[in-house]
């Protein structure tokens, strides 16, 4: 993988606002790693409807820390999900494990 986590787009969305910025990363903080756990939740338990539901609520994430080709990777893999393909699993978790680290690190 290519692509690392970082905060260009929340930087040039909050437009020079540190308070927003602080918002967003907290927010990011806090919720995506429950997002993630729910997702290997569902996924592990093969509820794959309720994964792939998992998924469309990370994507937003992984697009706002950065990632172009992850993104796509991560719609590929919401679509997949639904009808039953499960091949970029492992690739997922790599832009998803990616993300951990850097969130614990901010």
């Amino acid at each position: 993988m290519n692509e690392a986590p970082n905060l260009s787009y929340i930087k040039e969305l909050s437009a020079g606002s540190e308070e927003f910025e602080e918002k967003i990363i907290g927010l990011l903080k806090r919720e995506f790693p429950e997002e993630k756990n729910e997702f290997l939740n569902n996924y592990n338990s093969s509820v794959f409807k309720a994964a792939a539901e998992n998924v469309h609520k990370l994507k937003h994430k992984i697009g706002m820390l950065g990632f172009e080709d992850g993104y796509q990777t991560t719609i590929a893999f919401e679509e997949g999900l639904l009808k039953g393909e499960y091949s970029l699993f492992s690739k997922f978790m790599l832009i998803l494990d990616s993300i951990d680290e850097f969130l614990k690190n901010l």
